[in-house]
């Protein structure tokens, strides 16, 4: 209970003079992630995806087609443009230079005018200044009226007028800003792949636009391509760069996506059309058992779909039973067809621009447009009535795999089922090899997954037994990727996940979109805890599979982890240290060997069965000391793209990656 001074002190003290009023860009440093999403790593990079839009808008417009991105020593970030440049003339209501109006004031910029951009990702007009407000040095440099026009901030502030520096015979916007440690107080350190895996969407979804990513943090071999198209280093270190360009555009874009599978279609089916809105889609189809669909309305990728990915659903599936109906294709098969049949093995991009688009939420990841429904159902269905009449040998491909879809969906129903009975609810109880945990709050509630009965028996002798579970999977568990619904089910390890949860397979909704009740989930952190090893990962990227392709809703809530046992034991006497890395260590060898390579041990851990139960929990367990990545996903082709490509059947891509990534990766010898 609130004591009747204390509550007498309160009032007093709650006067005029509590009222804050936050001017200009104090309310987004107050509070960023109400503008950015948040300020861990993935803050940092909306940043540049903020500054980068504005030129995105600009191409979009027809005034540009260059953009260069520049990661800078000391992770400042350099975006230059060739569009028209920020208008730098006194703005007549602010009474200010337009630049500085755009660079300091909220909801200020030229995306609320009809004459200046058609459509635009940038729809509430608070990118650049949330930029400038979150950055401790911004130089905003222009290229417009035949001079070059510079004027430079500081936490959102300008440190003096906007002033001409010379002479132009081009045009452009060029931003240069450092993030504020004081407000990214985790990392400013960004992160080339990233930026990449977003840069190159970008140049997907607008065709013939350069977009170069450059690193000038880190020199790299350079390579070049002999006669024989063999490639070979030329002994020169240049910064790491890349060119991202698209002629084609989204049919490159689902050539990229499906790199790792075996098409059963020879080519993309595009759809265009603009009559009610500009509307671009490509879709291919291929033997797996994954459904894959991106959407996006203006470049900004539409995580929750909205209404023009239902009604491409609505189209696509109209047109292929109809055509299958007419063309009798289904007189042999006797089951019912679901929504889902018509996409199994699907890869298609939605891309639409929409002129005022109504985004359900500020973080615009679900259209709500009613127009863009029956536009885009249209439009796709005219377009797959054409294909199919025109290619009659691979439409009924397609509908030979429909109706696999369908018969595999029968079958794994009845798998679901055995599940849905063995799941707590169901009266079957928790897996035998589950030693759960005392407490029954989810949030406060951990379960490990644990590579093997010998490392899970050691995990349950040193965990807290009062927040934390300890499920061991035996084997690896099947790779999703390859195997159908029905196949997935009937795996034990995959129905003892299942139940240890708490949770039941995903179901579509009435938009179409597949989601799980989360709402008897038993834990919070799920943790994904092998080996140190070759095999150990190979284990947890096919867990993560399953994750990925099964229980998406389970990382996209941030319950997915990966524990970090350590790689070494460095030892002298009764003083011990862990090391993670190659460089840990060294530095403690260095420490116990006194600069000596001698009078200290190292233990090179291969399996968690060689840890002790104490020190299994001291260095991968206890909270207060273990290391736990959350696993994230920032940009969803290029995680879908990699897993279908590591996971999946085509061999020659997955070497390509390998051998282009093999020296950024930690391969155990």
């Amino acid at each position: 209970m609130i004591e009747k001074e204390d509550m007498k002190l309160a009032e007093e003290q709650y006067s005029a003079n509590s009222i804050q009023v936050l001017e200009g860009l104090e309310a987004v440093r107050k509070r960023p992630s109400m503008y950015i999403g948040d300020i861990s790593e993935r803050g940092l990079h909306h940043l540049v995806y903020e500054v980068v839009d504005n030129s995105i808008d600009e191409a979009m417009a027809g005034f540009c087609d260059t953009i260069d991105v520049r990661i800078l020593e000391g992770n400042s970030i350099r975006v230059q443009d060739n569009g028209r440049g920020i208008p730098t003339g006194m703005h007549e209501k602010e009474h200010r230079s337009a630049l500085e109006v755009v660079l300091t004031v909220l909801h200020a910029g030229g995306k609320f005018s009809k004459s200046s951009y058609k459509v635009s990702g940038g729809l509430h007009g608070v990118g650049v200044s949330c930029v400038n407000a979150l950055s401790d040095s911004l130089v905003a440099e222009v290229h417009r009226e035949g001079k070059v026009f510079e004027q430079h901030y500081s936490k959102g502030k300008p440190l003096g007028p906007v002033q001409v520096i010379g002479e132009a015979e081009d045009s452009g916007t060029i931003i240069t800003f450092h993030p504020d440690p004081s407000i990214f107080t985790q990392t400013i350190v960004y992160r080339y792949e990233t930026l990449a895996a977003r840069l190159r969407e970008l140049a997907f979804l607008n065709k013939g636009i350069h977009i170069r990513l450059t690193d000038e943090r880190e020199l790299v071999d350079e390579f070049e391509v002999d006669e024989a198209g063999e490639s070979k280093a030329t002994g020169r270190k240049v910064f790491r760069s890349e060119m991202f360009y698209s002629e084609q555009g989204l049919s490159e874009f689902i050539e990229y996506l499906d790199a790792g599978a075996q098409t059963i279609i020879p080519q993309p089916i595009c759809v265009y059309s603009d009559k009610i809105i500009p509307i671009d889609i490509a879709l291919q189809y291929n033997n797996g058992f994954s459904e894959k669909i991106y959407s996006y309305v203006n470049n900004i990728h539409t995580i929750e779909g909205g209404t023009h990915l239902q009604g491409f659903k609505m189209g696509l599936s109209r047109s292929l039973k109809q055509y299958a109906e007419k063309n009798k294709l289904l007189d042999k098969f006797k089951g019912d067809l679901a929504p889902e049949d018509f996409r199994e093995g699907l890869t298609a991009v939605i891309s639409v621009k929409v002129a005022e688009p109504q985004f359900e939420g500020q973080t615009k990841t679900k259209l709500g447009n009613p127009e863009a429904t029956s536009a885009v159902s249209q439009a796709t269905a005219a377009a797959m009535d054409n294909y199919l009449e025109e290619n009659p040998k691979f439409a009924k491909t397609i509908i030979d795999k429909i109706v696999l879809a369908a018969t595999a969906r029968a079958a794994a129903r009845k798998a679901r089922e055995m599940v849905q009975r063995k799941s707590p609810l169901g009266g079957a109880g928790m897996p035998g090899k589950l030693a759960d945990c005392s407490e029954r709050d989810p949030e406060k509630c951990e379960l490990f997954l644990v590579e093997g009965d010998s490392a899970g028996g050691t995990a349950k002798q040193g965990r807290d037994r009062k927040t934390q579970a300890i499920l061991p999977l035996r084997g690896k568990i099947l790779n999703v990727e390859k195997a159908s619904g029905d196949r997935a089910f009937d795996s034990e390890a995959i129905r003892n996940i299942y139940t240890a949860l708490g949770v039941t397979v995903a179901q579509e909704d009435e938009t179409g979109e597949k989601h799980m009740d989360l709402s008897k989930l038993r834990y919070h952190k799920v943790v994904i805890m092998t080996d140190a090893d070759v095999d150990g990962s190979h284990i947890a990227c096919l867990i993560l599979t399953f994750f990925f392709r099964y229980m998406f809703d389970l990382i996209k809530n941030g319950y997915v982890y990966l524990a970090t046992p350590p790689l070494y034991k460095v030892f002298k006497g009764k003083e011990e240290i862990y090391c993670w890395t190659e460089e840990q260590r060294e530095e403690a060898a260095l420490r116990l060997g006194k600069g000596s390579d001698k009078g200290y041990s190292v233990q090179r851990y291969k399996g968690l069965g060689e840890m002790s139960d104490a020190q299994l929990w001291e260095t991968t367990m206890d909270p207060a000391r273990r290391r736990l990545r959350k696993i994230t996903i920032e940009n969803a082709a290029a995680a879908e793209r990699t897993f279908s490509m590591l996971m999946g059947d085509d061999v020659p891509p997955r070497r390509q990656f390998i051998e282009e990534n093999a020296h950024y990766a930690n391969i155990d010898a």
